[in-house]
């Protein structure tokens, strides 16, 4: 797995390491980052300072065009000063192993890229408490995704362990494999507990659907059949039938002008700047309208679940 973080803007001079911040050196240094003051390593800003910093950039963040250069220094700036975050939240999983642990920081850092784009001032609570379980949440779910094949329960994930330490210490006492029976003894378990246990160890890990199939089947330059081969495809938009019909509803409720603003940022993909222009407002009130929006009909989706 590999990702680079994003990194803002750097200019010629060198930082001083007690002052991460600068003025604006020159005129063209303002128009890249508009009323945001420029930052020479956003990587070496302290937390401290970065709370501060960030709450700025937000608040800028909210009213600079979308593509802009001022909205992507904005943002990757962001993403450099909060990656204390990432570390502090990838440090409760140092028991992994340190093999593991660039993983862990690249994928913490998708759920703080998640949790900056998601991030409105109006909430009136501190970024950090609203980006720790974003950053967490994205690594849990990496583990996850990528320790077992098939997802079984935690219970069952932690009986396997305890399954594999009994079967080999029961192994090198008997000279053979133990049998359920005996593995239940030892454990204390019933036997329809072990082979329970036994059937979900068989999705920690699959096979290949590339492997051939043991039919005969040969296909095009006389290779055999795939799994793969074998299986029809799913179709994605089936996850999104219970979202759509949740939502249909709670889009009747809205208005017309928001029933087009939905439209136009959605629909048709045009900017903030752009809705506003088709209005007759400003980006800023766009934005408002949206965020408004998008936060009651969220809520309604809640409310139905």
């Amino acid at each position: 797995m590999s990702m680079s973080t994003p990194s803002a803007a750097t200019s010629t001079a060198s930082p001083a390491p007690s002052a991460p911040v600068t003025d604006l050196p020159d005129s063209g240094a303002r128009d890249r980052t508009g009323e945001l003051p420029w930052i020479e390593d956003a990587g070496k800003v302290a937390p401290r300072d970065a709370r501060t910093l960030s709450k700025l950039f937000f608040d800028q963040l909210q009213v600079l065009e979308e593509g802009t250069r001022e909205h992507q220094y904005a943002r990757n700036t962001l993403i450099e000063m909060n990656q204390s975050l990432v570390r502090f939240a990838a440090s409760r999983f140092r028991g992994r192993g340190a093999d593991e642990m660039e993983d862990i920081l690249q994928v913490g850092t998708v759920g703080l890229i998640k949790a900056i784009d998601r991030f409105d001032l109006s909430r009136e609570v501190e970024f950090t408490t609203f980006a720790v379980p974003y950053i967490v949440g994205e690594i849990k779910r990496f583990f996850r995704d990528t320790t077992w094949a098939v997802h079984v329960p935690r219970r069952l994930q932690e009986l396997r362990v305890e399954l594999a330490k009994a079967k080999e210490h029961l192994a090198l006492l008997l000279d053979r494999e133990p049998t359920v029976a005996e593995l239940a003894g030892h454990m204390g378990l019933t036997e329809d507990e072990v082979v329970e246990g036994l059937v979900a160890a068989n999705g920690y890990s699959a096979g290949s659907l590339d492997l051939p199939t043991d039919g005969d089947d040969a296909g095009p330059g006389g290779a055999g059949r795939t799994y793969a081969d074998t299986l029809g495809d799913r179709d994605p938009a089936m996850e999104l039938v219970e979202d759509f019909h949740t939502l249909a509803p709670l889009l009747s409720t809205l208005d017309a002008r928001e029933r087009r603003i939905l439209e136009f940022r959605f629909g048709q993909e045009l900017t903030q700047s752009q809705i506003g222009e088709r209005l007759g407002v400003s980006q800023m009130h766009v934005s408002r309208l949206l965020s408004r929006t998008l936060a009651k009909l969220r809520t309604g989706m809640l409310t139905e679940e």
